[in-house]
């Protein structure tokens, strides 16, 4: 979706709202597509002043796979977002200030997706207190124990058939 701003900027107080669904979901994050459904994108540009002010919150379920347990799960993700925007920079480049292109237009897609995808967690959980897989049996700890067997230090290896051996004969 591209935004013409050029007029917007001529009406001081003046507001152009967007809603729409930007469609993420050929994007891969993390070895899967976790935007199958869409990401819902809701704002609004408004001059205030002269400034072009854009605000936007962005929104989806994602379907992810948890880091610990290999297990599929479904998230809430919303993003909010403001940010300035200029048909040109004064004194060289800013961070804070989006730019818009020679003919006044904002390529809403791109930074939108842009956004999104940096606001994106690097790691994902299912639950805060998930426990994940066992490293040397692979059973998934939040369903069932470990079924390793434990490992015996060999120093204490006598010791332990003594103990054996004694809850054997009891």
């Amino acid at each position: 979706m591209k935004l013409n701003l050029e007029r917007l900027a001529r009406e001081p107080g003046a507001a152009l709202p967007f809603d729409y669904a930007l469609d993420l979901s050929q994007v891969e994050w993390n070895g899967g597509r976790p935007f199958a459904d869409g990401v819902r994108v809701t704002g609004k540009v408004r001059n205030r002043a002269g400034a072009l002010v854009l605000n936007a919150e962005l929104s989806a379920e994602l379907s992810l796979v948890c880091d610990r347990c290999a297990q599929p799960f479904r998230r809430e993700k919303t993003v909010e977002y403001e940010t300035l925007l200029a048909f040109e920079l004064a004194n060289g480049e800013s961070d804070d200030i989006v730019l818009l292109d020679k003919d006044g237009e904002l390529d809403l897609d791109g930074l939108m997706t842009e956004v999104f995808l940096l606001e994106m967690d690097t790691k994902n959980l299912c639950s805060e207190d998930c426990r994940g897989l066992c490293p040397g049996c692979g059973a998934d700890l939040n369903h069932e124990p470990c079924r390793c067997k434990k490992e015996i230090d060999p120093r204490l290896a006598k010791l332990a058939q003594l103990l054996e051996r004694q809850e054997d004969q009891a």
